[in-house]
C-alpha cells in the first residue's frame, strides 16, 4: 500500500498550490473553486494518511515488491455477498434522491426513509436469517 499513500499523498501537494495559482488567477473572486481545490487536497492528504498507516499494519503485500510472483496475489481477496440485495436498494434511494433535487424536494423524503431502510438491511444482513452469525 506504499505506492498507493504516496500517490495520494504527492495530490496534496499539488493540490494545494494549485489552489494558491487558482486562486491567483481568478483575482480572489472565484471562492468556490478555492475552496474546491484545498478540500480535494485536504481529501487527498486524509486518504494517503490513512493508506500509509494501514500499510505499516499490514505489511508488505505483493503489490509492494518488485520480486513477487502473480501467484502470490491469488487467493480470497475479501468477504463479500454476491446475493445480496441491499445495495441495489441503496442505489436506488440515491437515485431517488437525485431526482427529489431536481424535480421536487418532498421525494428526498421518500428517498432518505428507503435509503435508512437499505442501511439498516445491508448492516444486519448477516445478524438474521440463514447467514446469521
Amino acid at each position: 500500500m506504499k505506492i498507493e499513500s504516496r500517490l495520494f499523498g504527492f495530490g496534496a501537494f499539488f493540490f494545494f498550490p494549485v489552489s494558491v495559482i487558482y486562486g491567483f488567477l481568478t483575482g480572489w473572486t472565484e471562492w468556490v473553486g478555492i475552496l474546491g481545490v484545498l478540500l480535494l487536497g485536504g481529501l487527498s492528504l486524509m486518504v494517503g494518511a490513512y493508506l500509509a498507516f494501514t500499510a505499516k499494519r499490514v505489511g508488505m503485500r505483493p503489490e509492494d515488491r518488485s520480486d513477487a510472483e502473480i501467484h502470490e496475489g491469488a487467493g480470497e481477496q475479501g468477504h463479500f455477498s454476491p446475493w445480496s440485495w441491499w445495495p441495489l436498494v441503496l442505489g436506488l434511494a440515491c437515485a431517488a434522491g437525485f431526482l427529489g433535487l431536481a424535480v421536487g424536494f418532498w421525494i428526498v423524503y421518500i428517498a432518505a426513509g428507503l435509503a435508512l431502510v437499505g442501511l439498516v438491511g445491508w448492516v444486519y444482513e448477516y445478524s438474521r436469517g440463514d447467514h446469521a452469525h
